[in-house]
Parts: C-alpha cells; sequence; structure tokens
C-alpha cells in the first residue's frame, strides 16, 4: 500500500500537501484547523517587524467560467506582532508535534537581526526556516523580498548569516521576477541552504476599470503592481523548477509552488523533482477540505503506477526535458477527427485556417456537392507552393460566395459522447489533409468533444536527428551563436 510520508530536507513530513506562507497561515487558530483537515504542513505566514496593510488587496482573472483562475495580491507579510506570532508557532506544535511548522522570515538585512529572528523563531518550536526573498511588492520598496533575491550576491550573504545561528534545516524561498532563476538559487546553495522553494508571486497588474480607468486592486482610486499566482501560473513555475532541478549547481530539496489545487498538479511538480508542494490560492478559494481530494488521488495514482512512495518517482520526468535543439526533427504527428464524435462545430477549421497551416479542409456543401471542385482548391495550390505561408490575395479571391457555407454552430455537446455522421451533416465534418498537417496540435486544443481530434503518429522512415545533430553534421543553416551561463556565474 502507497504512502505518502515523506523527508524533506532532513524533516519527516506526514504528506507532501503544505500550505504556503499566505492568508492561509495567518494565525494559529487557522493552522490547527487546516492540520485537522489533513495538510501534513505549514509555512507560518511571513514574520517580521508589523506592517500596515491597505485595502483593498486582492484582485483575480476570471476565465472561461473559472473564477480566480489567475490571482493578485498587494498585501503584505504579518500585519501582528512578533510576539503573537511565535507564542501561537509553540501552541500549534505543541497540539500538533507530528505536523510540520515552518517559520517563514523577513527582517532587514543585518546579520544581527538575522540572528535574533532564526533564534526566537527556533525557540518557539518551527520545524524549519523558510527566508521570503520573494514578496514582489511592498516589502521589495524597503529592501526586503524579491529586492534580496534578484541579487544574487544578497542572498548568498543573507543565506550564510541564517546558517551560522540555524539549528533547523534553512528553505529560500526564491523570486521569479529575475531573467534566470538558477543564479539566486545557485546563491542560496553557495550560502549553505538547505532547500529552496519556488516560485514566489509574479509581478503583474491586474487589470483596468474601463469605466473609472482605475486599476485593480483599488485603493482610493489607485494601485500598486502586485502579486499573481494562481492556475494561470503553474506553467511558468512548473519550467522554473525545471531549470533548477537539471542544473547541479542549483540543485537542493526543493518545495514545489505556483497553481497547484489537484493531486494531478502536485505529481507533475513531484515527477520535475519537488520533495513537497505548497498550496496557496486554491485554499483560499475552497477552503482547507481541498487536500482530502489532494491526498486520496495522489494515492490512487501511486498505487495504479506501482509507486510506494514520493520517492519513487520524484524527478521521473527530468530526463524527458531537453533542450530545443536536442528534439527529435524526424518525429511526425498529424491530426484524425473522429467523424462519429464530431459536432459540427468547425472550431478546428478556423483555428487551422487563421491560426495555423490551413490543412483542415470542408469538402461538402450543405447539399452533399463538393464545395470546391476536385483539384481546383486554391487551398491546394497554395500548398504546393508553400507549406507553411498564407492564402494570396488573389487565392482568397478565388473563393467565391458560391464556395463558402455558413452555417450557424449547433449547441455543443460537451458531455464527449459526441454525434454520428448521421446525425450531423457530412458538411460540417472537417477532413484533415495529412500531407499538408504539420501535427501542430491547436485543433485538438480547440475542439470541445474528448477524444473527437487525436493526434497520431505517422512513421517516416527516418532515424532521430535533432538540429545539433543537423548542424554538426554542417546540414543546418550558418548564423547564430548559442548563448550559455558560465560556470560558477
Amino acid at each position: 500500500m502507497p504512502t505518502l510520508e515523506c523527508n524533506f530536507a532532513g524533516i519527516k513530513c506526514l504528506n507532501p500537501f503544505w500550505l504556503a506562507s499566505a492568508p492561509p497561515t495567518n494565525c494559529g487558530e487557522q493552522i490547527m484547523r487546516a492540520f485537522d483537515a489533513g495538510w501534513g504542513g505549514a509555512v507560518w505566514k511571513t514574520i517580521g517587524e508589523p506592517i500596515t496593510n491597505v485595502s483593498s488587496r486582492y484582485s483575480s482573472i476570471d476565465w472561461a467560467g473559472q473564477r480566480m483562475m489567475g490571482f493578485n495580491n498587494i498585501e503584505l507579510i504579518s500585519d501582528r506582532p512578533i510576539a503573537t506570532n511565535l507564542r501561537e508557532i509553540s501552541e500549534v506544535k505543541r497540539r500538533y508535534p507530528k505536523h510540520v511548522v515552518i517559520a517563514s522570515l523577513m527582517v532587514e538585512s543585518k546579520r544581527e537581526v538575522w540572528h535574533d529572528m532564526v533564534a526566537q523563531a527556533e525557540d518557539a518550536g518551527a520545524d524549519g526556516l523558510e527566508l521570503n526573498f520573494g514578496c514582489p511588492h511592498g516589502m521589495s520598496e524597503r529592501g526586503m523580498g524579491s529586492a534580496v533575491g534578484q541579487v544574487p550576491e544578497y542572498a548568498e550573504q543573507i543565506t550564510y548569516w541564517v546558517k551560522e545561528r540555524a539549528r533547523t534545516p534553512v528553505i529560500v524561498k526564491l523570486t521569479p521576477n529575475i531573467s534566470d532563476i538558477r543564479m539566486p538559487a545557485r546563491a542560496a546553495k553557495r550560502g549553505g541552504a538547505d532547500a529552496l522553494s519556488a516560485i514566489n508571486t509574479i509581478n503583474s497588474i491586474t487589470g483596468i476599470d474601463l469605466d473609472t480607468f482605475e486599476p485593480r486592486p483599488m485603493v482610493d482610486g489607485k494601485s500598486s503592481h502586485g502579486g499573481y499566482c494562481g492556475p494561470a501560473v503553474k506553467p511558468i513555475a512548473l519550467n522554473m523548477v525545471q531549470q533548477i532541478m537539471a542544473d547541479k549547481d542549483a540543485m537542493l530539496p526543493l518545495s514545489g509552488i505556483g497553481g497547484i489545487g489537484t493531486w494531478k498538479d502536485a505529481a507533475e511538480f513531484i515527477l520535475l523533482g519537488c520533495g513537497n508542494v505548497q498550496v496557496c490560492t486554491a485554499a483560499m478559494h475552497y477552503g482547507y477540505r481541498i487536500v482530502e481530494d489532494m491526498a486520496d488521488g495522489l494515492l490512487e495514482w501511486m498505487a495504479a503506477k506501482g509507486f510506494e512512495t514520493i520517492e519513487d518517482f520524484r524527478g521521473l520526468s527530468l530526463p524527458n526535458v531537453r533542450e530545443w535543439k536536442q528534439l527529435n526533427l524526424n518525429y511526425r504527428i498529424v491530426a484524425k477527427i473522429h467523424a462519429d464524435k464530431c459536432i459540427g462545430c468547425q472550431l478546428c477549421y478556423t483555428a487551422c485556417w487563421d491560426g495555423a497551416h490551413q490543412c483542415i479542409h470542408l469538402d461538402r456543401a450543405e447539399g452533399g456537392a463538393e464545395m470546391v471542385p476536385a483539384g481546383t482548391d486554391p487551398r491546394h495550390t497554395h500548398h504546393e507552393a508553400n507549406p507553411h505561408g498564407k492564402p494570396t490575395p488573389a487565392m482568397v479571391l478565388g473563393l467565391s460566395a458560391k464556395t463558402i457555407t455558413t452555417t450557424p454552430i449547433p449547441k455543443l455537446d460537451l458531455s464527449g459522447a459526441g454525434v454520428n455522421s448521421s446525425v450531423t451533416p457530412i458538411a460540417r465534418i472537417p477532413r484533415v489533409d495529412e500531407d499538408e498537417c504539420v501535427g501542430c496540435n491547436l485543433c485538438s486544443l480547440v475542439c470541445p468533444v474528448e477524444d473527437c481530434i487525436t493526434m497520431e503518429r505517422v512513421e517516416t522512415g527516418l532515424p532521430f536527428q535533432s538540429w545539433e545533430e543537423r548542424s554538426a553534421a554542417g546540414l543546418a543553416p550558418a548564423g547564430g551563436s548559442e548563448v550559455g551561463i558560465a560556470e560558477g556565474h
């Protein structure tokens, strides 16, 4: 039977699910309710000299019916006294000794101040320390947060100061607001960090009210850049996680953060090397109990895959991420439209013609006659001359009104069951010209019916060949140069 128990940087965890340092971990009462719900650990909302927050503080981006697809905040660190936070850490650890409590810290960049804060947090019973070098707003203007994380020398120096005094594991939280996240990661490692966490929030302005012209969130008619998080940032977080874990000079135990809200999200971060994950926005949106489905789902997936522990699959996907120049140029896939599932919405046709490579065609009119006589379709002529260009104006004019049929889009069947061709007029079922298809995936992405369009491999009979190999053999165009990162920088 699989287990979710794991060890992160020497810290024993009941499961890999921690709450990130944020409003859900603002006080002891919240964290104890979270532990009762099933969370294995919590990173306390960042402790430092109390600040004054503004109102309002949050805004979001909604997309396709999903609220808070992207979430923005201009809230700062804890506005409660340091002593209050430390007292509650002690109480939580007394009541929940097997659960992990990490103290997130942010103080001014003075050695003695950091030493004092570290001693207080550890004396309160914290299992580890997270150094917040990532907050992108408010605190960075005071020389803290991302102002430290964006300068590798600062990150290294403060990490070193903390390690001079710390008895518990030290986790450095990295900012994504930098051109190369490996730089501060390497610096933290040089400073002696035991682990890393990534990513913190991304600098953003969520939007503008088109009636008042005020940015969101609004504070007395004004706003400021804030930290962006939620499902929308997950791809960025995964990319940065991979960059860190593939770099021997940066690689340390890594706690993954950024858009995690399901067990599938957690599995993806662990497959790229994370030892655990931290969650914020999803808990703010749906509450602490989401961890039940996250834990159950991950356990069931592990059992189905034959994994007994988190370590059994941690990092398994890392070898599958390569630089573009190392990908196989001779691998080919094409789109296949399954007529029995097609609902005739023709979204794939529009997307292919307006946004891709013009390889999906409508061959028949409503009455059953061909829309364009065989052999005279100017789109074929176009691709014969230039498979990846756009139709010329002459070609477009050649498509007269008589050759174009416009039909209202029917109500979409979102159940995935689809309808067969006896119900969907054959005129509405697009056809893929496999010779023209470049396998870009766009049609399958816009299709609203599950598995209606699949991408299937076509054997080319050619051996593996990358651009790197082609260049080495003198077969690639000359020009350009590779830009790398010097060792130790």
